[in-house]
């Protein structure tokens, strides 16, 4: 589509990947090809915008297993994924 966009990963998001068994690699994977599509709504995904120490901030549920936070980049259409968490944590850090 030409509306999709760029998804980028943050190093610590790659390092979690690496270190990753197969099976949550390829699930992380195919999930966070889903933000080409960023925006709660569109495309599939069960993504939500947050507001996080009053910055507006993007998640992805990644199963019921993990979230992915991320932000988008409307100059560069991009979307910058900087961190993966266990879906409980990401609750207990952020809230959501």
């Amino acid at each position: 589509m030409a509306d999709d966009y760029v998804v980028l990963v943050s190093e610590e998001v790659r390092s979690f990947l690496a270190e990753a068994d197969k099976k949550t690699e390829r699930i992380v994977r195919d999930n966070l090809t889903k933000l080409s599509q960023p925006y709660p709504g569109r495309g599939s995904g069960d993504k939500e915008k947050l507001t996080i120490e009053g910055e507006d901030r993007y998640r992805l549920h990644i199963g019921r297993t993990w979230t992915a936070f991320y932000d988008i980049d409307e100059d560069e259409n991009a979307v910058e994924v900087s961190l993966v968490l266990p879906i409980d944590e990401a609750h207990k850090r952020y809230g959501h």
